[in-house]
């Protein structure tokens, strides 16, 4: 089975958050896919922890190598449907990469994010629950 997974899925396994153990639970034997702006998700997120002064530089560097390593199908997105999907939810776009991709591959979308989860219920999306 196939899963799509947010940035904040592979955050948290990398930063080792509470949550850690179930998502290894979850996604161990199961092929993962993301869209194809993951490594742009990953720069920024890791980009703004650096400017809160939550990690260091060196911090980043080596968890983007923790998360590089992390297996991953990058699947196209369909922008034209994500800006819709952003217009009628009033979502940022990169929330609805998420939710067109797994719409439209008709994955189980694994998310820690409420709003995306809640935009995801309301597209008949199967999440995946932590």
């Amino acid at each position: 089975m196939d899963l799509l997974v947010d940035v904040n899925i592979l955050l948290a396994v990398a930063l080792n958050e509470p949550e850690k153990i179930r998502i290894v639970e979850l996604t161990t034997g199961v092929r993962l896919a993301a869209p194809e702006v993951m490594p742009f998700e990953i720069g920024n997120a890791l980009s703004a922890m650096m400017k809160r002064q939550r990690i260091t530089h060196e911090q980043a560097q080596n968890i983007f190598s923790i998360l590089n390593a992390i297996p991953l199908m990058l699947k196209r997105v369909n922008i034209e449907q994500a800006i819709k999907l952003s217009s009628q939810f009033n979502i940022y776009a990169s929330d609805a990469y998420y939710l067109e991709t797994a719409q439209r591959l008709h994955v189980p979308l694994l998310t820690l994010d409420q709003q995306m989860k809640s935009v995801g219920r309301k597209l008949n999306i199967n999440l995946i629950e932590i």
